[in-house]
């Protein structure tokens, strides 16, 4: 992604609006990056609504309009560009908005598509050659459409070469946070999801939503989320399988079946994931020297907490604490 912006200057966030894209991905991405927000530890923002011409209302699906503010010209200068999913993968996208696109992604800004976007970037040619993801409704007909790009069946969203992608409604809200945590640190996305109401981040794929749950799986997934509620407020314990397992009164086998059904991912990954969360937030918010931050987020040693750092995030613990560390004007908590 673009290097992160002054704590003076705005993030300038570029929405591309044509006639036929969603009401619900235009306010998801109003609610994460909306104008005249004033919130502790996050960044300003400048959203702007681009189209062909600004002059004119866009249509929406269900008897709604958008006004533009801004032409596609300002795509040149935005830090990041976001296509919202159309009602219908179908709809025709005016050829200048699709040479925008390819514009915006040859300056190298990163470009991010929800849902059924990834056909707007599909039809642009940015996708070809590169993996993406949309809602697993669409999926096929993605696959169908454009075959040369990799479509993955169930992520939430991926990333290839700059251009992000989401599956479906709610995916959208996933992406967008992720993107406000890769650029601004954690405790930004985490600030942004709880005015949302909403997790700042899930783990898992869109596998979890497609089945439905029978009742015996309703109540396995209780006990999951009461395992997983310990483990959140014990992330310092050395949390096992078999010791989650003998908490949900399951056997290991079972448990991690029962897990991975409900949450799309391992337990231990699942585990991996929340300490890196935990440990990105004391990084970000307290002068803790690395060994307390490592103990304090369950990974044991500083060692051991730099190398998921690597693995999963490409950094260091001491270089996150150094990129994020009291961005937009947030201040250190007690030791």
């Amino acid at each position: 992604m673009t290097s992160s912006p002054s704590a003076t200057a705005p993030y300038r966030v570029a929405l591309v609006a044509f006639p036929g894209i969603r009401a619900f991905d235009v306010s998801v991405v109003t609610e994460v990056w909306g104008n005249g927000r004033s919130m502790p530890r996050v960044p300003p923002f400048e959203l702007r609504r681009v189209a062909v011409d600004p002059a004119t209302a866009v249509a929406l699906p269900g008897g709604l309009t958008l006004t533009p503010d801004r032409p596609l010209a300002w795509l040149t200068g935005a830090d990041l560009v976001l296509v919202p999913g159309m009602a219908d993968p179908a709809t025709d996208v005016p050829p200048a908005v699709l040479d925008a696109l390819r514009g915006a992604h040859a300056a190298g800004t990163p470009v991010a598509a929800l849902c059924a976007g990834a056909f707007v970037l599909a039809r642009a040619g940015l996708l070809d050659g590169r993996r993406a993801v949309t809602h697993w409704f669409l999926a096929d007909e993605l696959r169908a459409r454009h075959p040369a790009v990799t479509v993955e069946p169930d992520a939430l969203f991926v990333e290839d070469s700059g251009i992000w992608t989401s599956a479906g409604t709610a995916a959208g809200i996933d992406l967008c946070l992720h993107l406000v945590r890769t650029t601004h640190g954690a405790e930004a996305a985490a600030t942004i999801a709880r005015s949302m109401v909403t997790a700042p981040f899930r783990t898992g794929t869109q596998a979890q939503f497609i089945e439905h749950p029978t009742p015996r799986a309703d109540r396995d997934a209780d006990a999951l989320a009461s395992v997983r509620h310990h483990a959140l407020a014990h992330l310092d314990a050395p949390h096992t399988v078999a010791t989650l397992a003998a908490r949900a009164g399951m056997s290991p086998r079972s448990f991690a079946r029962h897990f991975r059904a409900t949450t799309g991912t391992t337990p231990l990954r699942w585990l991996i994931t929340q300490r890196l969360a935990a440990a990105r937030k004391l990084l970000e918010l307290t002068d803790l020297p690395l060994p307390e931050v490592a103990r304090r987020a369950g990974f044991g040693s500083e060692v051991t907490m730099r190398q998921h750092f690597a693995r999963h995030l490409a950094t260091s613990p001491r270089d996150y604490r150094t990129a994020f560390r009291h961005r937009a004007g947030s201040s250190p908590i007690a030791r």
